[in-house]
């Protein structure tokens, strides 16, 4: 059993590279949507990382609506799809999203540890001081880097669909405070429609976190529901972050 959250814990802030990718029919970086999603920032191609213990999501591209989507599809599973990046603090701008969600997840509350479940997740890993770590953080920072190779990042940042919680509302992680997400859409209003975000990422982690971010080092898209063991499908459109022209390189 600790196994198992250790490794879950480590998932959810998004692992690292030595994870093997599974194989798939069309290699998640050749997709039409990971070939148009954050393909002007530099970093590592788009892979699928299942989680060890888990039943693996699956993703398949898909044309929705004109748009180049990835169509996701738990059952009872959870797993990610991530592309490594490094984008300086200082370039931090817009990020520009979509999802289509049909249907919520019964029972989910993602402050729960035993129901924290979504049908649809936006990932940002950001860099910092590890120094400033809780011992609690610490330690799940060094059993991360035990089961996986690497250790977890200092902070990550959700955008996620909220059964109930208010846009704006911000979620503490059940495992650990350096997970927090923020509500972007919540209930039943806008289900079955693609649904465009662009959000400020520097002030968005203002607000989560109460500090200033570091550089972002991953992004990845999540559609989970390995403890509700519920069937949940959602597709998401590419993704593109603007940077900030002021300071950037």
């Amino acid at each position: 059993m600790r196994f198992v959250i250790v490794a879950l814990v480590a998932f959810q802030l998004l692992g690292c590279a030595s994870w093997r990718a599974e194989k798939v029919v069309v290699p998640i970086a050749l997709t039409p949507w990971a070939e148009t999603s954050l393909s002007d920032v530099d970093g590592k191609p788009w892979q699928h990382l299942p989680l060890p213990g888990k039943r693996t999501t699956q993703f398949e591209p898909v044309q929705v609506n004109g748009r180049a989507a990835m169509a996701v599809t738990a059952e009872a599973s959870a797993s990610m799809v991530r592309k490594n990046v490094h984008v300086p603090a200082g370039a931090l701008g817009q990020l520009s999203f979509s999802w289509k969600v049909p249907a919520l997840i019964a029972g989910a509350d993602m402050a729960a540890r035993d129901a924290d479940d979504a049908p649809v997740r936006l990932v940002l890993a950001f860099e910092g001081d590890r120094s400033r770590f809780s011992a609690k953080n610490a330690m799940l920072s060094e059993l991360a880097r035990a089961l996986t190779g690497e250790e977890m990042p200092y902070a990550t940042l959700m955008y996620v669909w909220c059964n109930s919680r208010a846009p704006g509302s911000v979620i503490m992680n059940p495992r650990t405070d350096r997970i927090r997400k923020i509500v972007v859409e919540s209930g039943p209003a806008g289900l079955g429609q693609w649904r465009d975000y662009e959000r400020d990422v520097r002030a968005d982690f203002v607000r989560a976190f109460g500090e200033e971010p570091g550089a972002l080092v991953a992004v990845g898209i999540m559609t989970d529901s390995d403890n509700t063991g519920s069937h949940v499908r959602a597709w998401y459109g590419p993704l593109n972050l603007h940077r900030s022209v002021a300071t950037a390189p």
